[in-house]
């Protein structure tokens, strides 16, 4: 084969390369900074495209939060002495005759031991008939009890105590060491106090939630913000159903850091540049730190704040552009926080794309060698 050949088939074999890297791309990580910025508003797309600043920080730093409403802690504890159906009540009574109405011979007392109030609130004594204890406290289930047999028996003396019964109690699911049916008794009133009853919660305490669901309402809270604000200690009531679980906040990474995939949140609050660090950071070889992404469903609240408009209606597709090469790159990016659902995307450098390119092209040349090599 002469050398005119030679030097056709590599050429023809470089220029199908070329035309083929033309056609279809090379291989990356996803899209670059200019397909980015097309699919802006100003370029006829449907998202907002905007760089990262100190305002819009302070607009889209909206962290999140939990709390009980007004229903919840403006809601007084149960009287650890009111008596409710399917309490259990312990009732002893003395008789100041040696042959009384209810006790045996030779004996002047009583003993009535789990005494339930039925589903109507009443208990029934022997000669006293029944009588109404629901809503009453022990004390005045003694009055009744002792007016309804002093007309029968001389002094009598009556004494009654409320037992752990089911008429007040709550349930206990979720990420908790003893999940169950808890009465609220005098020790348990309140929800910190319910929990530790419980176990406490088997997940790291500053990444757990408690929901409480009271008839049609629910609210949450951080378990953290139950020590740190004495209100969100609420009282509980009967039928109570409260849920313990871990935080379900995650963030989605791609590109080129040093992991791809859904990453949960390890703290309550996350900025950018923990969430780039708990992916491994950049990629050294690959990163472009002028490209780093966050890509956003905002509520039209704060998109008007963030875009400086009052036009925008319904939810927003707003794209944060941070540059951690800019003087303040590096703090605003460390002040930004990201939220649940977020993805946050960092693209390939420039060179990174030629230098794919070159190879492909070097790659085609030795391939072009080889046939000519062949074809000696």
């Amino acid at each position: 084969m002469n050398i005119f050949t030679s030097r056709t088939l590599r050429a023809t074999a470089i220029f199908c390369i070329v035309a083929s890297l033309s056609a279809c791309g090379l291989p990356r990580s996803g899209p670059n900074k200019k397909e980015i910025f097309s699919g802006s508003v100003l370029e006829q797309g449907d998202s907002f495209v905007v760089s990262v600043t100190d305002r819009v920080n302070q607009a889209a730093g909206v962290a999140p939060s939990l709390g009980f409403s007004s229903d919840f802690t403006g809601a007084a504890s149960v009287g650890s002495d009111t008596i409710r159906a399917g309490d259990v009540l312990s009732l002893t009574i003395w008789e100041n005759v040696d042959d009384g109405l209810l006790a045996g011979q030779g004996a002047n007392a009583t003993v009535l031991s789990e005494v339930q109030v039925d589903g109507a609130g009443f208990i029934f004594v022997p000669y006293a008939g029944r009588i109404k204890a629901a809503d009453n406290s022990p004390e005045a289930i003694r009055r009744i009890i002792t007016e309804k047999l002093d007309a029968q028996t001389p002094d009598p003396q009556v004494m009654v105590t409320r037992a752990a019964g089911d008429g007040a109690t709550v349930s206990i699911t979720g990420k908790i060491n003893g999940q169950g049916v808890y009465a609220i008794e005098r020790p348990t009133r309140t929800l910190t106090a319910m929990l530790a009853q419980a176990g406490g919660v088997s997940v790291e305490p500053s990444l757990a939630q408690v929901k409480v669901i009271r008839g049609g309402k629910t609210g949450s809270v951080w378990f953290d913000d139950l020590f740190q604000y004495p209100r969100y200690d609420i009282a509980l009531r009967n039928g109570d159903r409260i849920l313990v679980e871990a935080d379900q906040r995650s963030f989605t990474a791609l590109g080129a850091t040093g992991a791809q995939s859904r990453v949960p949140f390890e703290t309550r609050t996350l900025s950018a540049l923990e969430a780039i660090a708990q992916v491994g950071g950049l990629q050294t070889n690959s990163a472009d730190p002028t490209g780093v992404f966050v890509l956003r469903n905002e509520t039209d609240e704060i998109a008007k704040q963030v875009m400086g408009r009052d036009d925008l209606i319904g939810t927003q597709r707003l794209i944060y552009v941070l540059n951690l090469t800019e003087p303040n790159g590096l703090f605003l990016a460390r002040d930004f926080l990201i939220r649940d659902g977020d993805t946050v995307y960092v693209t390939e450098a420039p060179f990174v794309q030629w230098s794919k390119t070159l190879s492909a092209i070097t790659g085609t040349i030795g391939t072009a060698d080889s046939l000519r090599d062949l074809g000696q």
